[in-house]
């Protein structure tokens, strides 16, 4: 009878990958991702590998072959040494900590996944749009917001927020439900590009086209004060307000979920907002907002 082979007390990473079924070049990537503690190395410059990794490694590829990240099982076995994974409640408790890493992912995914299907549900561009927004532009005919309406109230949620946003999707509504006001959206928006930066600032058309875009402007919001607009915008207001309470004066400010960014104001969003106005055209709108609030003031 042959003797039962005695098996060595430790192994070089070749043989512990070739007996757990990987390569050493997983092995070396998992001492790296902080999965598998690494070994010192002997006098001959090897690391060498015993009973207790072999068991820890046997879990890792069994976790990863189920489909489960690596860096999930690390977190899983974080606090675990490796000559406790194979205890009965040193796994339960590593499983436990995994389960509850997916079944957090699985919540995320599923939020992802209900966006998507809202998005393609309401049509790309529109789906962008917060829930506020989007809903305050239900009442719109069929195909009479465009490409480029949505485009702008995109920007105006990205800098002025929600309540923002959904002001300025008043307007979109005016123009939807009035082809006569949007044919003279589009004559006034026209004579602005026109004034490219072929035209002086100087230029006796600037202050035409001011006084076009201020007298269509008064005439815009005309239509909205009379439709009802305003007194639905105060509504959703009110509701935003219930949901969103001031926070206390001593209440330390939501963290911002980019790492070491810092809040940006309004003004510092539209600053980094790329445009391609001229100086002709940043000049007529200028004058624009002044003819606009003189007039306010007289009434």
């Amino acid at each position: 009878m042959h003797p039962f082979p005695t098996p060595p007390r430790q192994v070089p990473i070749g043989d512990a990958a070739a007996f757990v079924g990987i390569t050493p070049r997983a092995i070396r990537h998992y001492h790296q991702i902080g999965l598998l503690p690494e070994r010192e190395r002997g006098s001959d410059g090897r690391r060498r590998y015993g009973y207790a990794e072999i068991i820890r490694l046997l879990w890792i590829r069994r976790m990863a072959d189920a489909g489960i990240a690596l860096d999930d099982i690390r977190d899983a076995f974080d606090g675990a040494a490796p000559s406790g994974a194979d205890g009965e409640d040193e796994v339960a408790a590593v499983l436990a900590r995994l389960e509850d890493t997916l079944a957090a992912q699985e919540a995320e995914l599923q939020r992802k996944r209900s966006s998507v299907q809202r998005m393609r549900a309401l049509g790309s561009r529109l789906g962008l749009l917060d829930d506020l927004v989007s809903g305050r532009l239900e009442g719109a005919p069929e195909g009479s917001l465009r490409q480029d309406d949505l485009d702008v109230l995109l920007v105006t949620e990205r800098i002025f927020g929600p309540l923002g946003a959904v002001m300025q999707a008043g307007r979109f509504l005016a123009l939807a439900a009035d082809p006569a006001l949007r044919a003279e959206s589009d004559r006034v928006d026209a004579a602005e590009e026109a004034l490219d930066d072929t035209v002086a600032v100087d230029d006796p058309r600037v202050e035409q086209v001011a006084a076009e875009r201020s007298a269509f402007e008064t005439a815009l919001m005309r239509v909205i004060a009379e439709s009802g607009q305003l007194e639905e915008d105060d509504a959703i207001f009110d509701a935003w307000d219930e949901l969103h309470p001031p926070e206390g004066v001593d209440a330390a400010p939501a963290p911002d979920p980019a790492e070491g960014s810092r809040a940006r104001s309004a003004a510092e969003i539209i600053r980094s907002m790329p445009y391609d106005f001229s100086p002709a055209r940043l000049r007529s709108m200028e004058l624009a907002v002044q003819l606009g609030a003189s007039a306010a003031l007289e009434h």
